[in-house]
């Protein structure tokens, strides 16, 4: 009877002479995170500021309110009331979206200072490693091809 050929030592040869650098998928799934890391506090700091302005802005009309809603000695003082809580209250409100177009436009320059970093670095990381794998693949390829001979 015939005997069949052993192909997985065959493949381990062939998969043996064209190494994979893991280092490289590591330090790109690194990278990756470190960036995430970055990402999520500029995320988590926009987060955390916008909550204090709204935190502010509501204690203030609330205080506003709070003033408004006392009782008054004329009709007429109620009118006036109503009007000083609304100028004030549209005041206050131009201020904090102002504060929050701020945070907004903080978090958009960090972003973009990230990723253009992120990309630069990701360039420098891809042309050196497509760098050492045509030097093995080349390197590979001579040593096979000496082998054929």
């Amino acid at each position: 009877m015939a005997k069949t050929q052993d192909f997985t030592a065959m493949f381990k040869d062939i998969m043996g002479a064209f190494p994979v650098d893991t280092k490289a998928m590591e330090d790109a799934f690194k990278n990756q995170a470190t960036l995430n890391e970055k990402l999520s506090g500029v995320a988590l700091s926009a987060a955390e500021k916008s909550a204090e302005i709204s935190n502010k802005w509501t204690k203030e009309t609330l205080a506003k309110l709070a003033e408004m809603s006392k009782a008054k000695a004329e009709p007429a003082d109620y009118a006036k009331a109503m009007t000083d809580f609304a100028s004030a209250n549209a005041e206050v409100a131009a201020e904090n979206m102002a504060a929050f177009a701020e945070v907004a436009k903080k978090v958009q320059m960090e972003t973009v200072e990230l990723m253009l970093s992120a990309g630069k670095s990701i360039q420098e990381d891809a042309t050196n490693a497509v760098k050492k794998a045509a030097d093995e693949m080349t390197a590979a390829t001579k040593k096979a091809t000496a082998a054929a001979k």
